[in-house]
């Protein structure tokens, strides 16, 4: 039996999956949170929203996610990055999900990747939890209902969380897998309920396709000046960095809180909503993002709430310090209607550095922005992985290492030659930490972080006069309106200066132990100027 709209040569039973209970296909948000409720597998908030948990996995797996071995990619598969998986395992594993999925009912969703028609990526994703059918209708782009009716398929997923993997039989680590089949254009997802599985799966999908293009896939968020598209920023950076909450900027438009790709057009979204952290949000701090906990159809994942009343509990982590909430962009009131910008004007590399050692921005020439994209310094933050309980320093190539396919210098190239071709100015952000490493000293003041980034944006930070950092030989403003000159020099912010020199020759070796894996393969001018 099947509900919903769907072109009708590409049902379920058209690629092999049949026998199935009810299939619903395309459902709208109010008959998705309808079904989830009735199914047990959520709550009814207040507003509408949807209260659900995922169980065990309250971050993604990616030890987890396998890419099969096909002859169409081995060449071009950075495999240090990405495990393999042998064609005949993933068909093994295949085979048993399908089998897995008889008799059972299946939700749906036929959607959008991409903003730009010219290199959108059209999705079909098949879940078996209402709710997470919900969850990817607001992460990617809906198409109108007309287009329902001749929507193909390039790439589709299936999510089966109550599938458990056989290691053995099928050529991964545990009963959780996630595997990427390029050759067959499909994604197998079993062994967890954590939705944001789904959407990274199209990144990564994405990040794979769009260099043959000539696209720059980016880990980031985007915004524009009111009424100028052609004054786009992108803000780079791994989950917890600030990508969703600094780029939600009330003067400004955003485009979209975390993929974005950069073509021969300019900047345009991935997606169509937002996946935001919620510990500790706050309506004075974060209004926008707060108000959409309240509203119809936000699903709220992982958060604790009074049974009675459902209010949310921001501050309790005891779930999981990765409780988010999941909505579609047009819930933030100056969204783009068409999430399109034109070519980056500033581009900002946000990092958590938990050895409060880096200033809270610092100028880079163009070879820096692409040793610092290369390094992608940061710290995981609590939560968004499993095992994960508080920020570990790490480096993750091109700010999101879990999702690239390719080498990393396939996007450092790209990304400096569309710096070069248009200009763009690049900027580091710390929003880590201060006066001190993680334990000791003081998260950076959000207030001086969104100070900083308004004089870069309007334009005002280039006139600042600016120091060469001792340490890292990028350029730091002296003084700048509305931030304490003390933060803009970080060793002055240490009671004890001698052991922020310390950490900072521990940090500088280890950026130079980190970059020696890339040095065969980058130009001079980035050799230049790497650290250590």
């Amino acid at each position: 039996m099947t509900e919903g709209r769907v072109n009708p040569t590409q049902s379920l039973e058209a690629q092999g999956m049949s026998e199935l209970g009810t299939v619903y296909y395309n459902l709208i948000e109010p008959d998705l949170v309808s079904e989830a409720v009735r199914r047990g597998e959520g709550t009814l908030g207040q507003g509408g929203t949807l209260l659900v948990t995922t169980g065990k996995h309250t971050g993604r797996s990616p030890r987890d996610k396998f890419v099969v071995e096909t002859a169409n990619v081995a060449g071009d598969i950075w495999w240090e990055n990405n495990a393999p998986m042998a064609p005949d395992a993933f068909d093994r594993l295949h085979d048993d999900m399908i089998a897995h999925m008889k008799g059972r009912d299946y939700f749906v969703q036929d959607l959008y990747a991409g903003a730009d028609p010219t290199h959108r990526l059209d999705v079909r994703v098949v879940t078996e939890l209402a709710w997470h059918g919900l969850f990817i209708r607001h992460l990617l782009r809906r198409p109108e209902r007309a287009e329902l009716d001749g929507f193909v398929p390039e790439f589709t997923i299936i999510n089966c969380p109550s599938f458990s993997a056989d290691p053995d039989r099928h050529g991964c680590r545990s009963e959780t897998v996630i595997a990427l089949n390029f050759e067959k254009n499909m994604i197998l997802i079993g062994g967890s309920q954590y939705a944001g599985e789904n959407k990274k799966s199209v990144f990564s999908a994405l990040n794979y396709l769009l260099p043959e293009k000539g696209v720059m896939p980016m880990h980031c968020s985007a915004n524009h000046a009111p009424d100028n598209p052609a004054d786009t920023a992108v803000f780079f950076g791994l989950s917890g960095t600030g990508k969703t909450t600094l780029s939600a900027d009330p003067a400004r438009v955003l485009i979209g809180d975390d993929e974005h790709g950069w073509s021969e057009r300019g900047t345009f979204n991935f997606e169509g909503g937002c996946y935001a952290k919620t510990i500790s949000l706050s309506a004075e701090a974060e209004p926008e993002i707060y108000a959409t906990t309240q509203k119809f159809a936000t699903v709220i994942e992982n958060m604790v709430y009074d049974p009675e009343t459902k209010d949310l509990d921001f501050e309790d982590d005891s779930l999981t310090a990765n409780m988010r909430c999941a909505y579609p962009l047009h819930y933030i009131s100056n969204a783009s209607d068409t999430a399109l910008g034109g070519h980056p004007r500033n581009i900002i590399m946000l990092t958590c550095d938990a050895f409060g050692v880096l200033p809270p921005i610092a100028r880079l020439t163009p070879a820096q922005a692409m040793y610092h994209f290369l390094s992608g310094f940061t710290s995981k933050v609590a939560g968004t992985e499993r095992g994960v309980t508080e920020p570990e320093p790490t480096f993750s190539t091109c700010f999101g290492a879990p999702f690239m396919p390719r080498r990393p210098e396939v996007y450092g190239k790209l990304l400096r030659d569309k710096i070069a071709r248009h200009g763009a100015t690049c900027w580091l952000v710390n929003t880590g930490w201060t006066g001190g490493a993680y334990g000791t000293g003081s998260r950076m003041p959000i207030k001086a972080t969104r100070a900083l980034l308004s004089a870069a944006l309007d334009g005002s930070l280039a006139d600042a006069t600016f120091r060469k950092d001792p340490n890292f030989g990028f350029e730091v403003p002296i003084e700048v309106e509305d931030v304490a000159d003390i933060l803009l020099d970080p060793r002055r912010t240490w009671e004890d200066q001698g052991a922020y020199d310390a950490q900072a020759r521990k940090l500088v070796q280890m950026f130079a132990d980190n970059f020696a894996q890339y040095e065969a393969h980058i130009d001079d001018d980035v050799k230049a100027v790497a650290i250590g």
